[in-house]
C-alpha cells in the first residue's frame, strides 16, 4: 500500500510535464501570433519574440568562390577561419585563441586590439599577405540590434565580458578600427552575424535546400527565411533594396516566447521555481523550458520535491536541496543507461553520490531516469512545435533544417523524438529533413561574406 501511495504521489507530482498534441497546436497558434507581432511595424518594439532582420537575404546557391577569412566570437575562447571556396568545395584553416580575463573587462579598444594581434599573427602564420583585402565575416554571439549586414551595435555584453564602450557602439567599426590602427592586416568586415544564422549558412552550403537553422544547446534559437511581404517593419530602400530578392533571414529569437503570459497555461511551478533563481526572473521563458542551461536544475528541482514528500531517496533532501547542483550532462547520462538497463544503474548511483546522495534504491534510480526523461522529452516537443510552426509557415513543398547545440548532439532521444514529433504535427504535404550542423559558426560566417561578395557584384557591378 505504501508503495502504491508513492507511486500516485510521484504521478500527481510530475503529470505536468506531459503535453498532449493539442497542446502543442495550441502552441503553435501562439507562437505564429508572436512571429506575426514582431515584424509589424505597429506591434514590433512591444512583441515577445523579437524576429530580428539579418540583412542576409540570400543562402549560398554555389556560385561562390574565393578567399574568406572568419572570426567567431561567444565565449572566452575565440576562433579565425581563413575559408577557400573553389567550385563547392571548402577548405579551411583555423585556430582557436582563448580572451585573458582582464581583456574581457578592459576598455573596448583594447579588446578589439587583441583580436586584431589574434587575426594578424594567424595571418602571418598562414601566408596571408597585407596585398590582399580578405572580405571577413564576423560571428558575433552576443544581443546585438542589427543596422545591416555590416552593422550591429551591441545590447549588453553576458558570458562574462565586461569591456567598456563597446555597448550600443557598432562591433564590426571596433573590429575595422582595431586592424586598420596594426596597419599590418588588410581585412573588410562584410557582414556581422549570430551563432543561429551561421549555422543556417554553414548548411545551405551542404545542402541548398536548407532554409532554417535551430539550435538547441546551452541556449535555444532559430532562424529562418522569411517573404519580404510579411516583414512590415522593414523598410523598401532602407533595409532592403527592391527588385533584388523577395526574402531574407530572420533572427526570431524564440527564447523570449513565453515572457508576455503566452506560456502561463503551460508552466508548472517547478518552471516557476527554476524562473525565479535566475537573474532575469521572467524573462526568456521558453528558453528557460528547453535549453541545457536549465533542463538539469529542472530535474533536480523535481527530485527535491518528490524527496521531501517522502517518494524518493527516504526522504533524505541533503544531497539534491542545492541549486545547480544536478548538469544537464546527468540526463543524458542517465537517460542512455536507463536505455541500456541490465538491471543496475551504477552511472546513475555515481552521479546520486557525487551529489551526496547516500541511500538510493534501485527503484529511486529507475524513477530519477523517469523524470530526466519526462522533462528531456517536453524539451524536445516543445521544440518540435516551435519548429513545426515555421515550416507550416514556409508552406514550401520541401524544406531542410540544420540543427546544432549540445542538447540536441548529446542527448540519447532528443533528435528522434525532434523528428518524430515535428512529423505528426505539420501537413503530410509538407516534407522536412533534419541536418545536423557541424562547426557552423565558423565556416557560416566565411560563407555570409561570400553570399555578401557575389550579391554586391550582382547588383552594384
Amino acid at each position: 500500500m505504501l508503495l502504491e501511495k508513492k507511486k500516485q504521489k510521484f504521478d500527481e507530482i510530475t503529470k505536468d510535464f506531459l503535453i498532449d498534441t493539442d497542446g502543442l497546436r495550441k502552441i503553435m497558434v501562439l507562437l505564429e501570433q508572436a512571429f506575426d507581432k514582431g515584424l509589424a511595424m505597429e506591434t514590433a518594439s512591444s512583441a515577445s519574440v523579437l524576429m530580428l532582420p539579418t540583412y542576409v537575404q540570400s543562402i549560398p546557391d554555389g556560385t561562390e568562390q574565393g578567399e574568406f577569412l572568419a572570426l567567431d566570437l561567444g565565449g572566452t575562447n575565440f576562433r579565425i577561419f581563413f575559408v577557400k571556396i573553389i567550385n563547392r568545395e571548402m577548405k579551411v584553416k583555423s585556430t582557436t585563441c582563448c580572451v585573458p580575463n582582464d581583456v574581457m573587462k578592459a576598455t573596448g579598444e583594447e579588446l578589439f586590439d587583441y583580436i586584431a594581434k589574434c587575426i594578424a599573427e594567424f595571418m602571418k602564420e598562414h601566408g596571408l599577405t597585407k596585398s590582399k583585402s580578405l572580405p571577413l565575416g564576423f560571428t558575433f554571439s552576443f544581443a546585438c540590434k542589427q543596422d545591416g549586414l555590416a552593422s550591429a551595435r551591441l545590447i549588453a555584453w553576458t558570458k562574462g565580458f565586461k569591456a567598456s564602450g563597446v555597448e550600443n557602439e557598432d562591433v564590426a567599426e571596433l573590429l575595422r578600427s582595431a586592424c586598420q590602427r596594426r596597419g599590418d592586416i588588410n581585412v573588410d568586415v562584410v557582414a556581422v552575424l549570430n551563432d543561429t544564422t551561421a549555422t543556417l549558412m554553414a548548411s545551405a552550403f551542404e545542402r541548398n535546400s536548407c532554409q532554417i537553422a535551430v539550435i538547441v544547446g546551452t541556449g535555444t534559437n532559430a532562424c529562418y527565411m522569411e517573404k519580404l511581404e510579411k516583414c512590415g517593419k522593414l523598410r523598401k530602400g532602407i533595409d532592403f533594396e527592391e527588385g533584388t530578392f523577395d526574402e531574407m533571414c530572420i533572427n526570431t529569437e524564440w527564447g523570449s516566447f513565453g515572457d508576455h503570459g503566452e506560456l502561463d497555461w503551460l508552466r508548472t511551478d517547478f518552471d516557476q521555481q527554476v524562473d525565479e533563481a535566475t537573474i532575469n526572473p521572467g524573462h526568456q521563458l521558453f528558453l528557460k523550458m528547453t535549453s541545457g542551461m536549465y533542463l538539469g536544475e529542472t530535474v533536480r528541482a523535481v527530485l527535491e520535491r518528490l524527496t521531501r514528500e517522502g517518494v524518493l531517496f527516504g526522504g533524505q533532501t541533503e544531497g539534491i536541496s542545492k541549486h545547480g547542483l544536478f548538469l544537464t550532462k546527468y540526463i543524458s547520462e542517465i537517460e542512455s543507461e536507463f536505455i541500456e538497463n541490465d538491471g543496475t544503474f551504477p552511472k546513475t548511483l555515481q552521479i546520486l553520490k557525487v551529489m551526496g546522495v547516500e541511500e538510493v534504491s534501485q527503484l529511486d534510480c529507475i524513477r530519477v531516469a523517469t523524470i530526466c526523461t519526462l522533462i528531456s522529452t517536453r524539451a524536445a516537443h516543445l521544440i518540435a512545435a516551435a519548429t513545426a510552426t515555421i515550416i507550416k509557415r514556409m508552406g514550401k513543398p520541401f524544406v531542410s533544417i540544420g540543427v546544432d547545440g549540445s542538447v540536441y548532439r548529446f542527448h540519447p532521444t532528443f533528435s528522434r523524438l525532434l523528428d518524430e514529433k515535428i512529423s505528426e504535427l505539420i501537413d503530410k504535404n509538407l516534407k522536412y529533413e533534419l541536418l545536423l550542423s557541424i562547426d557552423g559558426s565558423g565556416r557560416g560566417a566565411a560563407l555570409v561574406a561570400a553570399v555578401a561578395m557575389r550579391m554586391n557584384k550582382k547588383f552594384h557591378c
